[in-house]
């Protein structure tokens, strides 16, 4: 909060914010234009807007990119735009006066930064402190700041190392990624930044841990989370005689009894915002049913047949999921809304004494929380990342295992059921977004951190970092879940906590059997991290960290002639196979139960053979049967992740218990079958080239055999 005798005593700020690409004016928004004008210069506008109507600020700048082209408005060839009495933006050269995606502005930034430096040292232009935004404008910040010897505050708003997962799971290559995105350069530029910013800004304490800490230069000690700001204006409690712009008319097509309270979920299509199991929390509660009805808001569609990838699969699994439960009439699912509609529909879920869930396996922050929450709608969110923080700090809800439908349904019934409550979480969740969430809010907190910086009255301490070799990570430990990762919590929490002191040196993978929830609730009642790679369903699916991205590159890879209902039909009427429960099966894998002394998997696999399905068989423990396609399996997968993040098979330490993980020790790796007390299944591999057999069980069995390759230290290959 803002400090008075500071305020009486200090001269007001002069401030100059830097976000070079994208769109940037002071009215109408081009938001979604394209990939460069998003919620980066909403943020950056609505700041500086914010800083100018302070009492202790006397000038704010945006300097950003003047673009004279006939492609966009000339707006942004405009010098100087007031924004206010106290700021405005100011475009300056940089480079061809066209307009440029980012990625190709990084040759121009040098011009930029001179242009700015010769603007700073006009009469009254002089700043006592830049913020620059994401890491083209850290570039140039870093640059003026060295130059000026002004404080640096930096806002990354993404990263370049997290945009490299993401891109190599949409199944762009390496090379590509350099040539196109020139990702090596923004990492690079990325370093510089946090080596020279006194401060660096995030939104949550999560981003600072999970993203910024695989950064050379992370310094935890000089980062700060200051929540973004709420338009206030647009985000209000229910008013008598509000428009609500046909909303409740729409809803009501959908819905029996359009007068019940309303659950109300918010997000785009994506597997991780986790919308089906919402669906099977209500469905498989007739309370709640009978309370509420469920209303689903996930982007915008004409037909579902046009739209492909994920979000076909999405939409697809939510009507399915409808049908399955027979939920016509209770939820609603509308095709379309504007932007404008959407506080008026928290308004419409508050009206009606409803709540707003946000079950997703991972929120970075939850932005829709606090416009929710402003609102005056009591929340029901997953216990991580930004929601945990957003209703510790409001208490206006309930944080909820987004894998457990069980618990979401009894958190929701708590809400709708207690009058008092929902009155209490509604009140406090207005008064709390005022609090922490709104921009006054937000600016007194971001002066406090500041302010200390300009006046000199807080000591700046750097650490003595050093620069690894390389910008991405060339080592590897991956291991099954199973047996290996579980079974000691001793042995256990030891590996993890050198995973985790260690978690620049090497890329950390788990590969396992379990599907993706069931794999992340095994990872939560043991509290492991999420790993950098997860590898599920028996390698038929890849997700990277920190936000569980999902590698469709990889699913088309292995979908090359793959036919499962044709599989299911050949085995139907096999003798000793009995196909395994429904939460079992997947798009690319087939589970059955197997009792040898009926079925043979080599009959199995010839049966198919001869019927033209070349699949990959994997047989384990005595009885399950796994039929993944033929491109597909943990050991597969295992190398794709190689070859798609450039790590050497030579240093990546494999651990294995079971035959499911035998491709995966074979080969260039440094295997380590891990001793278990079940009748081993890899002893054949007793005499392969080069594979460890640990003494020790479970994770210690991970420990010895680290030491044995002298994982951590060897300089290449396996130990001899």
């Amino acid at each position: 909060m803002k400090n008075d005798k500071t305020t009486a005593t200090a001269p007001p700020l002069v401030i100059a914010l830097i976000s070079i690409h994208g769109l940037i004016r002071g009215h109408d928004l081009e938001l979604g234009r394209d990939a460069d004008t998003g919620g980066q210069t909403k943020y950056v506008v609505e700041l500086a807007k914010a800083l100018g109507d302070h009492p202790d600020v006397a000038k704010v700048v945006l300097l950003t990119r003047l673009v004279a082209d006939a492609q966009v408005s000339p707006d942004y060839a405009v010098p100087l735009e007031p924004l206010s009495a106290k700021a405005s933006i100011v475009r300056l050269a940089c480079g061809a006066p066209g307009y440029v995606r980012k990625e190709l502005l990084w040759d121009s930034l040098d011009s930029f930064s001179d242009n700015a430096l010769a603007y700073f040292k006009q009469p009254g232009n002089m700043p006592d402190l830049i913020h620059s935004h994401y890491a083209d404008a850290g570039y140039v910040g870093a640059r003026l700041s060295h130059q000026l010897g002004i404080p640096l505050v930096h806002t990354g708003h993404s990263l370049g190392r997290n945009k490299r997962k993401q891109l190599l799971a949409s199944g762009v290559n390496r090379a590509e990624i350099e040539s196109t995105y020139h990702i090596s350069r923004r990492v690079e530029a990325e370093e510089t930044t946090l080596a020279a910013a006194e401060r660096v800004i995030t939104s949550t304490q999560q981003e600072i841990e999970q993203q910024y800490g695989l950064y050379d230069y992370y310094q935890p000690h000089a980062m700060r989370v200051i929540p973004p700001g709420t338009d206030l204006a647009a985000f209000y409690p229910p008013q008598d005689g509000e428009d609500d712009q046909g909303l409740a008319d729409e809803l009501a097509k959908f819905l029996k009894e359009p007068g019940k309270p309303i659950i109300l979920a918010l997000s785009r299509p994506d597997p991780k915002k986790n919308i089906i199991s919402l669906i099977e929390a209500y469905g498989e509660s007739p309370k709640l049913q009978q309370l509420a009805n469920l209303v689903i808001v996930v982007g915008n569609r004409d037909d579902i047949q046009d739209i492909t990838g994920v979000t076909r699969t999405v939409l697809n699994d939510l009507l399915l999921a409808i049908d399955k439960y027979d939920l016509y009439g209770k939820v609603a699912y509308p095709k379309h809304h504007q932007p404008a509609q959407v506080p008026c529909l928290y308004r419409l879920a508050t009206r009606s004494h409803g709540v707003f869930v946000n079950p997703a396996l991972t929120e970075p922050f939850g932005l829709t929380l606090i416009e929710a929450a402003a609102c005056g709608l009591p929340l029901v969110a997953t216990e991580d990342g930004g929601p945990i923080e957003i209703i510790k700090n409001c208490d206006n809800g309930y944080l909820i295992d987004p894998l457990d439908k069980a618990a979401m349904a009894k958190k929701l019934l708590a809400i709708l059921t207690r009058k008092k409550d929902w009155a209490r979480f509604s009140a406090n969740g207005m008064t709390g977004v005022r609090q922490f969430y709104a921009w006054p809010a937000h600016v007194d907190s971001y002066l406090s951190v500041i302010r200390p910086l300009v006046d000199k009255t807080e000591p700046v301490v750097k650490l003595t970092l050093t620069r690894r070799p390389n910008l991405f990570r060339k080592r590897a430990l991956f291991s099954s879940l199973d047996l290996n990762l579980t079974g000691d919590r001793a042995s256990l929490a030891e590996l993890m906590k050198l995973i985790y002191d260690q978690r620049k040196a090497f890329i950390f993978g788990i590969a396992t059997g379990r599907h993706l929830d069931d794999t992340r609730a095994v990872l939560r009642q043991h509290g492991m991290p999420e790993p950098d790679i997860l590898v599920t369903h028996q390698g038929t699916q890849i997700h990277y960290a920190p936000d569980l991205t999902r590698d469709t590159a990889w699913e088309r890879h292995i979908n090359h002639h793959w036919n499962p209902q044709e599989i299911r039909d050949l085995l139907a009427d096999m003798a000793g196979l009995r196909m395994q429960p429904k939460n079992s099966q997947s798009a690319f894998k087939i589970s059955y139960f197997i009792d040898p002394a009926s079925a043979d998997v080599n009959d199995i696999r010839q049966h198919l053979l001869r019927h033209d399905q070349a699949v990959n068989l994997v047989f384990s423990f005595g009885q399950f049967l796994d039929i993944l396609p033929v491109r597909a399996s943990k050991g597969l997968a295992l190398r794709w992740c190689a070859d798609q993040f450039g790590f050497p098979l030579e240093n990546t330490l494999v651990a294995g218990v079971t035959r499911a993980d035998e491709d995966m020790l074979r080969g260039n790796t440094m295997g380590v079958v891990v001793a278990n007390p079940y009748p081993p299944e890899l002893s054949g591999l007793s005499d392969a080239d080069k594979i460890y057999f640990s003494k020790a069980q479970y994770a210690a069995g991970i420990l010895e055999a680290m030491q044995h390759y002298q994982f951590l230290t060897a300089s290449r290959g396996k130990a001899a």
